[in-house]
């Protein structure tokens, strides 16, 4: 992967490029976050590791404002915030991992592997539809009565997996493994986070059913008397 490192931090920072260059990525390294941001702009990359307490500009922000500019670069932040509050900020200002300091590297590579298994896996799926919702898998495409709907990698993600299996109940535990390969229960309703996410992004007028239903005590579900493949 071509993987970018914002990070102030001089000494973490020569170490992840070292290590990460040892696992065979390109890696190119800024270290705030104003100059992480113009390299963000200006070259293409699979993988931004962000480090969320930058000089001139947080991690916060510059997580934001790439994802308004719909790049879909895989972000990661690697942050010594570790409250509840600061994993919720960071996931809903755009990133689609959030790894705390001190951390193990082993881990950090496992969470990078999983990044890369999502986006080398081959998309042969035709369109699926609910409604005027259409989700295009190999595109990653979202529209809504034909027009453009921008979501996050994770929201995608997610979205897609929802479709996917159109009226079944889809617990909590299953998505954390399925969309984001967690084999445990972080404790931060990530999921709930990002459900609420895609409701403000996909459904119609405040009154309407929503799209995504919730199943009260076990995970949500879409009806697939509502889907059709194209």
């Amino acid at each position: 992967m071509k993987i970018l490192v914002i990070e102030d931090d001089r000494r973490i920072a020569s170490f992840l490029e070292r290590g990460l260059v040892a696992e065979g990525h390109q890696v190119a390294v800024e270290n705030d976050g104003r100059d992480g941001l113009e390299r963000a702009r200006s070259d293409e990359f699979d993988l931004i590791v962000l480090d969320r307490m930058l000089p001139y500009i947080d991690g916060l922000e510059v997580c934001r404002l790439l994802r308004e500019e719909s790049r879909s670069v895989y972000i990661l932040m690697l942050t010594a915030k570790d409250s509840l509050q600061d994993k919720i900020d960071g996931l809903k200002g755009g990133a689609d991992d959030y790894l705390t300091k001190p951390f193990a590297f082993d881990e950090l590579l496992a969470r990078i592997g999983a990044l890369q298994r999502r986006r080398a896996a081959p998309d042969t799926e035709k369109p699926l539809r609910i409604g005027g919702l259409v989700l295009e898998p190999q595109s990653h495409r979202v529209t809504k009565g034909g027009v453009a709907i921008d979501l996050t990698v994770r929201e995608f993600e997610l979205l897609h997996y929802l479709m996917t299996n159109a009226d079944r109940v889809v617990s909590r535990e299953r998505l954390l493994n399925s969309v984001w390969e967690y084999g445990f229960d972080p404790g931060t309703k990530i999921v709930d986070v990002y459900v609420r996410y895609l409701r403000k992004k996909i459904d119609g007028p405040e009154g309407e059913p929503s799209l995504i239903q919730t199943v009260r005590g076990i995970g949500y579900m879409m009806s697939r008397q509502h889907v059709t493949v194209g």
